[in-house]
């Protein structure tokens, strides 16, 4: 009886692991997925004649060289902004032409599936 309470109660702390592994990842999978979703065009930042800002966001859920690129265009596709990443620290540097909310960066890297961890003004 003993080994039957055991067993259940792993069984219930695997399922629980699974679930908690799939709703971790499903959004990220399916705004396009990780590890070669075949979209390798960059897109170009803003050119920024000046720099009014500078800010550091630190990006959770990017793994792949396709990762850092799909976060990197989703932050260059906003007006007035300059991002670079750099993967090995998930951290992406970005330059602002004009004043850009925090709401709207991270608005641009949630919607395709990763996380805001925190926003640094520089």
């Amino acid at each position: 009886m003993n080994s039957m309470i055991t067993n259940a109660v792993i069984l219930i702390a695997l399922v629980c692991i699974v679930l908690f592994s799939v709703k971790h990842s499903i959004a990220h999978f399916l705004n396009g997925g990780c590890c070669g979703s075949g979209n390798d065009l960059v897109i170009k930042p803003s050119k920024i004649k000046h720099v009014i800002g500078t800010k550091i966001i630190k990006i959770d859920g990017m793994h792949c060289s396709s990762c850092y690129r799909r976060v990197q265009n989703a932050l260059n596709s906003i007006d007035g902004v300059n991002a670079k990443i750099d993967g090995r620290k998930h951290l992406a540097t970005i330059k602002l032409g004009k004043d850009i909310s925090d709401a709207t960066l991270e608005q641009a890297v949630s919607g395709i599936g990763y996380t805001v961890v925190s926003i640094k003004n520089l």
